[in-house]
């Protein structure tokens, strides 16, 4: 099992408190945004995967909705709490999840549900336009930033991130717009929020399988090994 994953940022009430003005700020100066969620210790998501959570628990939806591919009825549900920003998040959806998507989701086996959890302004700020394309565009819009990751992950994001938004149909003025919306902003933060009280989310990739909880990035192989044994039979 990998131990690739990034760090969980250690929300505090100023954090909390700031808005949409702040992440069009900070990514209108330049830079990642790590003012909005700071970073704890990377050496804190070096742990090995373990814990179980009830799925009842773990399938109650956010304040967003969840976004959700496959099978109500599959046999296998699997959660996972991304950044947009992490390389790792953007590794797994490159390599496992074409794999994963192909072999488990299309053919009724997996159910995939994805979760922000966003670890700077900028990682909120592409997670809120891939909310605001709409649920048919949304997924779409999640592969294209992790594809393009090097292109906007930069000093200066905003022109390259309204370049792939631009492929989902955003306008200049929807795009300002999205970064606006301060209701989805603090969504996001209790989406994040509750994964790390509750579910012991700390660093990212994180994904629970019917309720398991792996840290990092799956491999192809590591998925496998892990979905095997509810198909049985």
């Amino acid at each position: 099992m990998t131990k690739d994953t990034e760090a969980n940022p250690t929300v505090t009430r100023r954090h909390a408190l700031l808005g949409v003005t702040a992440v069009i700020a900070i990514l209108a100066a330049g830079g990642a945004g790590y003012d909005l969620w700071s970073p704890a210790d990377p050496a804190a998501a070096q742990t090995s995967p373990a814990g179980e959570v009830p799925m009842a628990d773990l399938l109650v939806p956010g304040p967003l909705s969840d976004q959700i591919q496959g099978s109500a009825d599959a046999p296998v549900t699997i959660v996972e709490y991304a950044s947009m920003t992490c390389p790792h998040c953007s590794h797994f959806h490159e390599t496992t999840y074409p794999e994963m998507k192909k072999k488990y989701i299309d053919t009724g086996k997996v159910r995939f549900i994805f979760r922000e959890f966003p670890l700077d302004a900028l990682a909120a700020a592409a997670a809120m336009l891939a909310r605001c394309a709409g649920n048919d565009k949304f997924f779409p819009l999640v592969e294209a930033f992790f594809a393009q990751q090097k292109d906007w992950v930069v000093q200066k994001p905003l022109q390259p991130m309204f370049a792939i938004a631009k492929q989902a149909g955003f306008t200049q003025q929807t795009f300002d717009e999205c970064l606006a919306n301060q209701q989805m902003l603090d969504a996001l933060k209790q989406t994040q929020a509750r994964a790390a009280d509750k579910f012991n989310v700390n660093s990212t990739p994180t994904f629970f399988i019917n309720g398991k909880m792996f840290r990092g990035a799956l491999t192809p192989e590591e998925l496998d090994k892990q979905v095997a044994p509810y198909l049985k039979g």
